[in-house]
């Protein structure tokens, strides 16, 4: 996977290329980490990116010709390396929200090109002529594209087999398919008290099922409690066990769903 980031502060992305599981995946080739400064792209003596915005207003809007020169360049290096064209992804506020389910499809791809705003917000005849979608975090406005493309890059190459040293360890995360798009149950670690507050007894016990269904349950309850849009989320896509069913219907105080009826040994359904 190749990502191409334009941006007027390439040292800011060290922090994934040098550092933690994305760093190491870089060392070793898994992804690749390409800068594009738009200050390069200009021909006058202050290369000069930025100007005042039609119809006046405060703050200064990123032009569009060194953003689409460095877009073009980085194209045409990924066409050198035998890559097809990338989609080219504007950091904005504005932009469909990212999640689980975009990392993963990043994850899966050759890459792509992101865009990363500054002072006021960007030509929009750029964003008409280069870019092919928009992406935001959240419903909140940072000084710049920087530290959103950081998450979205973090977010993907985590995810690429190899980068974790326990692959199962992605599986395991908040908003994964395997927790039915829920949210992680609480981990802990030793000492076994700290600070009076014991580990809670199932995750002692040894038995893996109960394990298993402790950590559920968190699960379920956590969710309920912050993400409750994400239980319904899972239920119309089934991916909620009776069990599970059961146990957010007692956590509510409603009625418990009935067991499915359970058939005498060695008697066969009737004939309808």
């Amino acid at each position: 996977m190749r990502i191409d980031v334009v941006t007027l502060f390439p040292e800011m992305f060290g922090v994934v290329r040098d550092l933690g599981v994305t760093g190491r995946a870089h060392a070793q080739g898994r992804w690749a980490l390409h800068a594009w400064n738009p200050r390069d792209f200009t021909s006058d003596p202050h290369r000069t990116v930025d100007d005042r915005p039609y119809g006046g207003g405060p703050g200064m809007v990123m032009m569009a010709a060194p953003l689409e020169a460095a877009v073009n360049a980085a194209q045409a290096a990924r066409a050198a390396q035998g890559l097809g064209p990338a989609p080219v992804a504007l950091l904005a506020p504005v932009g469909k929200r990212y999640d689980q389910a975009g990392a993963e499809a990043l994850a899966a791809s050759d890459g792509l090109i992101l865009i990363c705003g500054r002072y006021e917000g960007v030509d929009q005849r750029f964003i008409e002529r280069c870019v092919t979608h928009e992406i935001s975090l959240g419903d909140f406005v940072l000084s710049g594209g920087e530290i959103a493309a950081l998450a979205v890059i973090d977010a993907a190459v985590r995810l690429l087999p190899g980068v974790l040293n326990d692959g199962d360890s992605a599986l395991q995360d908040s908003f994964n398919d395997t927790l039915s798009g829920l949210l992680d149950s609480p981990h802990y670690t030793r000492p076994e008290v700290y600070e009076g507050a014991p580990v809670p007894a199932p995750l002692l016990s040894g038995h893996h099922a109960n394990i298993s269904r402790w950590r559920r349950e968190r699960s379920l309850a956590l969710t309920v409690a912050r993400r409750p849009e994400l239980i319904e989320s899972a239920r119309a896509q089934g991916w909620l066990s009776l069990a599970d069913e059961r146990f957010l219907a007692e956590l509510a105080g409603e009625p418990l769903p009935p067991l499915p009826a359970k058939r005498r040994r060695g008697s066969k359904p009737k004939a309808s």
